[in-house]
């Protein structure tokens, strides 16, 4: 080998020990600015395991910032909100019940929309069922509806929805659809939905699109993963559910008779105008439409229909990145610690921060019945273990670990608190969900409502297992390895 080549490779080779000790040193300094520990800890240990291939998964997901534009949009909608209310000297709402105050004072603090009385509220837990009810308002609708929802597909379940939609829009009414960009695309019939949607009459966008061409480009698994169907003002839904078939038009699904089962509740009074608010924030920031003329203040009309639920108090709390604090957490974390005598909690994807895990099983630890939901087979695989991973240290709090069977995946997001307090919504109680996710939840405060999410918890108790600590010691060396694995990738957000 000529001098000068060996001369040029040692060179060469000093350069690259410089660069990895530099992007070393100076990760150690960065990273851990703004971040939980746990999530600093974890980029550290991929960049100083692997520097280059971590730098550049840090590059692309590294951030969670969805701009400075929609970030001061959401400011100032938070200040509009809040002025308004105080405007009105919360007129046509009464202050909840001392147990939560302190929570529903934290909610408009970190997003503005008030806690509001006067409500009624329906609990929906049949797929079809939801489908057909949201398909009827519509049907009735005389003004406007606005659609948001993370997965849209017009599919063989759907389509009912979507012709009412299109007549709706062809008599005159007002029709606004928002879906994600990416959670619906990877749906077979994505581009199926676009084709359809053309010359319908229907105003309709993607949320948090990614365009190299078109300049929009972010960390491309930020979602706008909420639930949401406002009619007129005057009825509104959310919940869990998608806009889909319950198998998600995959084959794979299909043949294994996998299905989605899931929870949403339909609402009449004040809340329905806070979900408007959040319908109305995002619509804003996908098109640049202001519809702040649909924000309307109702109330119930006519007798509650079958299951319906008067006088429900309820909040809506938005979160995600666009909001400077993790809003959903603070609520969980301030809740679960309220509670005195039982606690249970569904939720799909269970991969808990330290101040979550924390409050959930100390929450056991001094006597608290906590049950947890979650889904005995995995749909996503590095979800599911990094889950798992926390099994040990509910189990050995003494949480009672519910297993719901396969092949169904148990989707529906809710937790109740003692006998009066429910939160229903979009968010897992997971990191993305935290902090990628924009999600939508409802707090309520109403025994009649708990009542009637028993009812669904106790149809998920009687065909769930129960994990025991002796069962879950038997897993194999390889399995655990898995988990613990999956558990470092969860916090790398």
């Amino acid at each position: 080998m000529p001098d000068w080549l060996t001369w040029l490779l040692a060179v060469a080779g000093i350069a690259l020990v410089v660069v990895e000790v530099t992007v070393c040193v100076l990760a150690l300094g960065v990273i851990p600015g703004g971040r939980k520990p746990s999530t600093g800890m974890a980029w550290l240990i991929l960049i100083l395991a692997l520097p280059y291939v971590g730098i550049l998964a840090f590059a692309f997901f590294g951030s969670t910032s969805v701009g400075r534009k929609r970030r001061e949009w959401q400011r100032r909608v938070n200040e509009e909100v809040a002025a308004e209310a105080r405007a009105r000297g919360d007129a046509a709402m009464i202050a909840p019940s001392s147990d939560l105050v302190g929570a529903a004072r934290l909610n408009e603090t970190l997003g503005a929309l008030p806690m509001s009385d006067g409500n009624r509220v329906a609990v929906l837990p049949e797929y079809a069922d939801t489908l057909a009810a949201m398909c009827a308002e519509v049907e009735r609708a005389r003004s406007f509806v606005h659609v948001e929802f993370y997965i849209t597909a017009w599919d063989a379940m759907t389509s009912s929805f979507f012709d009412a939609l299109v007549a709706a829009a062809g008599r005159g009414v007002k029709v606004r659809l928002l879906f994600d960009h990416l959670g619906s695309r990877g749906i077979p019939v994505y581009k199926e939905l676009l084709a359809r949607l053309e010359g319908t009459g229907i105003a309709w966008a993607p949320m948090l699109p990614i365009s190299l061409r078109r300049g929009q480009v972010r960390r491309p698994d930020l979602r706008n993963h909420r639930k949401i169907l406002v009619v007129d003002g005057q009825v509104a839904f959310t919940g869990s559910q998608n806009l889909i078939e319950p198998g998600y038009n995959k084959p794979k699904n299909h043949k294994a008779g996998r299905e989605w089962v899931e929870v949403m509740v339909r609402l009449e009074g004040p809340v329905v105008r806070d979900l408007a608010v959040v319908f109305a924030t995002d619509w804003f920031s996908e098109t640049g439409e202001n519809v702040r003329d649909t924000l309307l203040l109702s109330k119930p009309e006519g007798p509650p229909s079958g299951g319906s639920v008067d006088g429900v108090a309820c909040q809506v709390v938005g979160s995600g990145p666009g909001f400077v604090s993790e809003n959903n957490l603070r609520l969980f974390n301030t809740l679960i610690y309220d509670a005195r005598r039982r606690l249970s909690i569904v939720s799909p994807y269970f991969v808990p921060d330290e101040s979550l895990l924390y409050a959930v099983t100390t929450a056991a630890q001094r006597g608290v019945d906590v049950e947890l939901f979650v889904n005995e087979g995995a749909d996503q695989f590095m979800v599911f273990h990094a889950q798992r991973s926390y099994y040990s240290a509910l189990l050995d709090a003494g949480v009672r670990i519910r297993l719901y069977p396969s092949p169904y995946v148990l989707h529906a997001k809710f937790f109740t608190v003692d006998d009066e307090v429910a939160v229903v919504g979009s968010s897992n109680m997971d990191y993305r969900s935290f902090a990628l996710n924009y999600e939508v939840m409802l707090l309520l405060r109403s025994r009649e409502v708990v009542d009637g999410l028993d009812e669904v918890l106790a149809r998920y108790r009687a065909v769930s297992t129960d994990l025991t600590a002796e069962r879950w010691a038997q897993r194999g060396w390889g399995a655990a390895y898995v988990d613990n694995v999956m558990r470092l990738t969860a916090a790398l957000q």
